[in-house]
């Protein structure tokens, strides 16, 4: 981490006065703060530098890299270190006009990008003796648009996953600063079970990667992952012994996958041991049903082909984005897997079409939205779990999903800490149960429902009494003995 230059502008008026004004990179800036709040998704820690004169803010994040947010809800990375974003602001004025450049548009169109937008700069004010006088006293080093250029572009690739900023408050992920393509999330997840799976092929390390495979679960989702989309047809041999493997983990997306990439050979002589998979337990039995079923090489071919063009086949851009999330949060690439999830949802709170059931247009399918809650849960980010969840409790139609989504919602604010929210949701649920408005809650005091809200608001007076809101506790605690006065108790069998 270096930041010499950074200590000069912070002990030298003139040179802070420089980088103020012509290279807008003002200190005296960082006392007003951002427009907004604002946090980084990964939660790690921000720190004001510096502002301009359009309202953006310079933060410095704790790696050192300098990660500028506009005012008008864009943000990137512009340098790795402090000195190498004042080495690039100092040596491109123009810089927010280049974003969208990279060295691979070449030397030429870069120097001519930078030669008209400083040509435009100095219609209005002096830039050359300017940068001259602080890039020396900054020591830094001469410099072509081209080379500055790749360090900005190297910089705004290093955004996501791990710099995305958000609203504080609303939880929505501020627009990337540039437009530049980035390698695609299921890239990052099936690398290791790329390299596991070539090494299978070549029998490189044979006896340790196997014994690797074997006892990690996640191991083997990646490999038969792998597998899905680069088939070979020597790999026989290795996905009936992954497939043993599997079954330790009984009926997974991946345990399916495998019998259908045996299947698709159409071996008849396979028939044994997937029926042996099939009958591992109960949830296998019932996944993989149809098993049994088959008589021969040529239907289980059919079985298999037909499986793979509705539920998995060979591009793995054509997979939900729910699988790759989720084999990332079980590799700990949490970043990988919060970051699609917040633009889904960012896309989904400001575009309710989204959800449009391609099937029937008139109606929208808020179902999607839990799996957003769950993949949120799962990566214990309970504030954009909450976000969906709210969402989702907006878009419900009927009295008991009213209620049903209400109590959950309560019992999701209560873990996050915001007992207030979830005081508010449970008295929403007592008001729904009063008025429902039509017949889905006709016997809501007969049956598991009813036991569960009750259950929330006991879980909630708790919680209100450990934080010490002893008056609201009561209140909640007197809700919940009431609605208890009303359940039917169930029948003696």
């Amino acid at each position: 981490m270096t930041e010499q230059a950074l200590a000069l502008l912070r002990r030298e008026p003139r040179l802070a006065a420089l980088a103020a004004f012509p290279f807008n990179f003002d200190l005296g800036r960082a006392a007003h703060g951002h427009v907004e709040e604002v946090r980084l998704a990964s939660g790690g820690a921000l720190e004001v530098l510096a502002g301009d004169d359009t309202g953006g803010t310079f933060f410095r994040c704790a790696d050192g890299s300098v990660l500028y947010a506009s005012s008008e809800g864009d943000a990137g990375i512009i340098g790795s270190t402090v000195d190498e974003a004042l080495d690039i602001l100092t040596g491109l004025p123009g810089w927010g006009a280049y974003v969208r450049l990279s060295p691979a548009d070449g030397a030429e169109a870069v120097r001519a990008a930078v030669e008209e937008t400083e040509e435009e700069l100095r219609e209005y004010y002096g830039i050359d003796d300017e940068r001259a006088e602080l890039r020396t006293a900054l020591g830094f080093p001469d410099r072509s648009p081209l080379e500055l250029v790749g360090l900005l572009h190297a910089a705004l690739l290093r955004t996501e996953p791990g710099f995305v900023l958000l609203n504080a408050e609303e939880g929505r992920a501020y627009r990337l600063l540039d437009d530049h393509p980035r390698p695609p999330l299921w890239e990052a997840v099936l690398a290791s079970g790329r390299a596991d799976l070539a090494a299978l092929r070549n029998g490189d390390g044979e006896r340790a990667v196997w014994q690797g495979v074997a006892e990690d679960p996640v191991r083997r989702r990646l490999v038969l992952r792998a597998a899905q989309f680069d088939r070979a047809d020597e790999d026989l041999p290795l996905l009936r012994r992954l497939i043993r493997y599997e079954t330790g983990s009984s009926m997974t997306d991946e345990l399916r996958l495998a019998a259908v990439l045996i299947g698709r050979h159409g071996r008849a002589e396979d028939l044994p041991l997937l029926d042996e998979v099939r009958g591992t337990d109960f949830d296998t039995a019932c996944g993989l049903s149809e098993i049994r079923e088959l008589s021969d090489g040529a239907a289980l071919r059919q079985w298999a082909r037909e499986m793979d063009d509705a539920m998995f086949g060979t591009d793995p851009a054509g997979e939900s984005l729910f699988t790759w999330t989720e084999l990332a949060t079980a590799q700990g690439l949490t970043e990988h897997a919060r970051i699609p999830l917040i633009r889904r949802l960012d896309a989904i709170e400001l575009d309710q079409g989204l959800l449009r059931d391609p099937g029937n247009p008139g109606r929208l399918v808020a179902d999607r939205l839990n799996s957003l809650v769950y993949a949120f849960e799962e990566l214990g980010d309970l504030a954009q779990a909450l976000r969906a969840r709210r969402l989702y409790a907006a878009l419900q139609e009927s009295a008991w999903d009213r209620v049903s989504t209400l109590y959950d919602l309560a019992a999701l604010e209560r873990r996050a800490g915001e007992l207030d929210a979830a005081v508010r949701s449970l008295s929403s649920v007592r008001a729904v149960l009063r008025d429902p408005g039509d017949e889905s809650l006709r016997y809501w005091e007969r049956i598991n429902l009813g036991r569960f809200i009750v259950r929330e608001h006991d879980e909630l007076a708790g919680a209100l009494a450990d934080a010490g809101r002893t008056a609201l506790a009561a209140e909640v605690a007197e809700a919940a003995e009431e609605l208890r006065a009303q359940l039917v108790p169930p029948r003696a069998p």
